[in-house]
């Protein structure tokens, strides 16, 4: 076996995950099967070329849209089967191009299907205005006259929808000439931040001077080693703090920039613009906060558990991310990870493991490291071939996490493409992360219940709550900050370095306690958030881990009934707005119950930790 320099991972059992110098070292077996798209290049150029043909004749509908039933159905159809072809064609370029990031063919052949991408879109992008333009008594006779075009009527509903918040032709001309400079404060804020900050150097837990960057400070933040983990606090902050002023004004004029787009378009505030989009009601943004709020005393107790497991006189921001544990010395080879998956995702019941062991078996997924492969982990794919899954497996515990949580998107993808129709198959960001998400839950409860072992169960705890301190609680702290300070700009208060600070400030004395509000470098930690430039965009992740959690304990108390309902979720696609599907699946998003019920699991599981930290 031909490998490049790495370290090698140490097991008791001996397992090394391997490292192939070169993309053609991989043995077959442990690489995706992209043949399932395109058997062979020439197939590959045969729908580039339909492709080309495709927009050329979908652009020559350009002003007639809507001049008859049978002119929309023409529209609709080819921007349909455009989309079918340009999925394959960018999805299968793009994928080939991450087995390996040098390789000049597939990079070529990737900048060949975005060129195709861009021309595809640009050709159809007079579609939704043109209907937009009609009036929706138009849109049912033309339906009344060619039946085919109901299957399209919830899409165009959701277009007409956005009616009254478009202007006249030359007001969206104004408006869309001014896309690039409202990104302009996010990028302003990514050019300081990313190229112009440094942030010196600490000692790491050997006592060596290593750089600080950003990067690397999310391992040295949860180093057991407290010195560790205030050298990178401190120096991240403080150097943050030092650019107050113009990060306070990058911001703001992006707060600005949201509150004025919403005025203009008609919008009650930016959140309802920004909501309103996704079909997602203001209520539950205000619901989140409000039971996340009423559960802080859960939160509080961890706090408190953290600071005596941690043995410290004063709690600080940075011992919140101390491990209780240490990282599983345990590795685990690929094919015990897969069988660790398949029990977990048991409770799903047959339909679901059988799927999951199809996706094993038959090659969607791109399992090891080779030299030059993209990083990271994602699931991907296209509509009328099964997903894939890019992995870079190397053995630990996180990496066996990783194939769960990819694998439940892959499964949500494969359930919903083999329900909906093309145009309600993809589904929204509100419920993307559930399935993930519930499938990493999956696995801790299975590991739990299957170890006798006091270290494992404590690692194991410290990971499920993490991740709901981290996802549910963190994230919906920075939905309040978000919220409060666009009502703040909408009521034409000045943003200052100050007034955020303060509010800052408030929020981590009301949601950690007074010991981790009174750090002074804390004050600064908003200015470096970079999600808040993509306004009221956080919360979703702090719904969907809410919504996972509540349907794992729904699956795993109850029965059939239970799991079937989520089944149906993972069906649903878009056919329906993401609150009306997850209220299938026993969790209504506009109550509190569901973050409720995730915060109650918190509250227990902070216990049972509670009990094995005190054996």
């Amino acid at each position: 076996m031909n490998t490049y320099a790495c370290a090698a991972l140490v097991s008791d059992a001996g397992y090394e995950a391997p490292l192939y110098a070169a993309r053609a070292d991989v043995p077959e077996e442990s690489t995706w099967r992209l043949e399932d798209i395109y058997g062979s290049p020439d197939l590959w150029e045969a729908d580039a070329k339909l492709a080309a043909a495709l927009t050329e004749e979908l652009a020559a509908c350009k002003g007639h849209v809507m001049d008859s039933a049978a002119s929309l159905w023409k529209a609709i159809e080819l921007d349909d089967r455009l989309s079918f072809v340009m999925g394959k064609l960018y999805s299968y370029a793009v994928m080939r191009s991450h087995e390996d990031t040098a390789a000049e063919g597939p990079k070529a052949l990737a900048a060949r299907a975005t060129q195709l991408s861009v021309k595809a879109g640009e050709a159809g992008a007079f579609l939704t205005p043109e209907i937009l333009a009609a009036d929706e008594s138009k849109i049912d006779e033309y339906i009344r006259q060619e039946p085919k075009l109901e299957l399209y009527r919830l899409m165009f509903d959701r277009i007409l929808r956005q009616k009254k918040h478009v202007l006249s032709a030359s007001e969206e001309a104004v408006l869309a000439a001014m896309g690039e400079l409202a990104g302009s404060p996010d990028e302003a804020f990514s050019m300081l931040t990313d190229a112009d900050m440094e942030f010196g150097t600490i000692k790491d837990e050997s006592g060596a001077e290593v750089p600080l960057t950003q990067e690397g400070y999310g391992r040295y933040i949860s180093s057991p080693v407290r010195s560790v983990r205030k050298a990178a606090f401190d120096g991240i902050h403080t150097t943050f703090a030092h650019f107050r002023n113009t990060l306070a004004a990058t911001y703001s004029a992006s707060v600005k920039k949201d509150a004025t787009f919403a005025r203009l378009r008609r919008y009650g505030s930016s959140l309802e613009a920004s909501l309103e989009s996704n079909e997602i009601p203001v209520c539950v943004y205000g619901g989140l906060i409000d039971a996340v709020n009423a559960a802080l005393p859960a939160l509080h107790e961890y706090v408190a558990l953290k600071k005596k497991a941690l043995g410290v006189e004063h709690m600080e921001p940075y011992d919140l991310y101390a491990p209780f544990a240490k990282e599983l010395k345990r590795t685990f080879s690929y094919e015990t990870a897969q069988k660790l998956v398949l029990d977990a995702v048991a409770p799903l019941g047959e339909e679901y493991a059988a799927l999951m062991k199809k996706a094993f078996d038959e090659r969607w997924i791109d399992v090891y490291e080779n030299k030059g492969k993209r990083s990271g982990a994602y699931s991907w794919g296209c509509y009328g071939v099964h997903p894939y899954m890019l992995l870079n497996y190397g053995g630990t515990y996180r990496d066996v996490s990783t194939l769960a949580h990819e694998g439940g998107h892959s499964i949500h993808t494969w359930l919903s493409n083999s329900a909906q129709p093309q145009v309600y198959a993809s589904y929204a960001l509100f419920v993307a992360e559930v399935a993930s998400t519930v499938n990493e839950l999956l696995l801790v409860e299975h590991l739990l219940k299957n170890t006798d072992s006091r270290e494992e169960k404590i690692f194991l705890l410290n990971q499920q709550l993490e991740l709901i301190r981290q996802t549910i609680y963190r994230q919906t702290l920075f939905a309040e900050f978000e919220r409060d300070v666009h009502e703040m700009a909408e009521r034409g208060e000045p943003l200052t370095p100050e007034c955020m600070n303060r509010l800052w400030t408030e929020l981590n004395t009301r949601y950690y306690g007074p010991e981790v509000g009174a750090n002074e470098p804390l004050a600064a930690e908003w200015s470096r958030i970079p999600h808040f430039y993509s306004a009221f965009y956080v919360y979703q992740y702090a719904t969907s881990l809410s919504a996972a959690v509540a349907i794992v304990d729904r699956i795993l108390k109850g029965g059939p009934a239970e799991r079937d309902a989520y089944l149906t979720l993972l069906r649903g696609g878009c056919s329906a707005d993401p609150i009306t599907l997850l209220g299938g699946a026993g969790v209504d998003m506009s109550t509190p119950e569901p973050v409720e019920r995730a915060l109650s699991v918190f509250a227990r599981k902070t216990k049972e930790l509670e009990a094995l930290l005190t054996q």
